[in-house]
């Protein structure tokens, strides 16, 4: 115990990075996966081919064959200009999970009634007014509670960073317990506590959305 609390600023610092990285890659996920499933539903079949062939590629591929070839295979390949590590970890986790993200969000799609698309194309609405304003408000209450869990794993995912260099959570435990080897599985623990403290209030969240939906339904 006197491990972690010697240590304290310490795992703070690779706590506030796990945070970031969750933060802004969840961010991207969120966003990247909205337009991937509106391209699933979509009318158009091209659009539906190529998120059709971005989510089962993603899905199906370790997130660190993603880090390997974003951090140190494409920048060979491509001018890209310097950017930071952080940077490119959150561009490789964001753009990993927004698979997850859209099969989340097009199941919720798929949960409305196409009752509601028709009678809101009979009223001539477009196919983006149809989906903003009448599927996605309905599918909400359904798509929130895997949403959640889809970034309870994203949290854990940033942990894949720790090996290509960035001292998070995990890559701080790392640098702790070879400092203090005797204490290995105090600093471990306290690394499964910081890591705690972001997926248990998202937990609670998902749970009480699901009661919510519960109740309304």
């Amino acid at each position: 115990m006197d491990a972690i609390v010697a240590n304290l600023d310490l795992y703070g610092q690779g706590f506030l990075l796990t945070l970031r990285l969750t933060l802004w890659s969840g961010a991207l996920a969120m966003a990247l996966g909205l337009v991937l499933a509106a391209m699933r539903v979509s009318p158009i079949a091209p659009l539906r081919w190529v998120s059709a062939a971005y989510v089962e590629v993603l899905r199906n591929m370790p997130l660190t064959l993603v880090f390997f070839f974003l951090l140190l295979i494409a920048p060979q390949l491509l001018p890209l200009p310097p950017i930071s590590f952080v940077t490119l970890a959150i561009f490789c986790l964001g753009t990993y999970t927004a698979a997850f993200v859209a099969e989340a969000v097009r199941s919720g799609i798929n949960s409305v009634g196409m009752g509601q698309a028709e009678a809101a194309r009979a009223i001539g609405l477009t196919f983006g007014q149809t989906l903003n304003l009448v599927v996605l408000p309905q599918a909400l209450r359904t798509v929130v509670p895997p949403l959640i869990n889809v970034f309870i794993a994203l949290t854990k995912n940033t942990s894949v960073a720790a090996g290509f260099g960035l001292v998070e959570l995990t890559g701080m435990g790392r640098r702790l317990s070879t400092a203090n080897p005797g204490d290995v599985l105090w600093i471990l623990a306290g690394v499964a506590i910081f890591y705690l403290l972001i997926t248990i209030p998202l937990g609670a969240l998902a749970g009480a959305v699901e009661r919510k939906v519960a109740f309304s339904r």
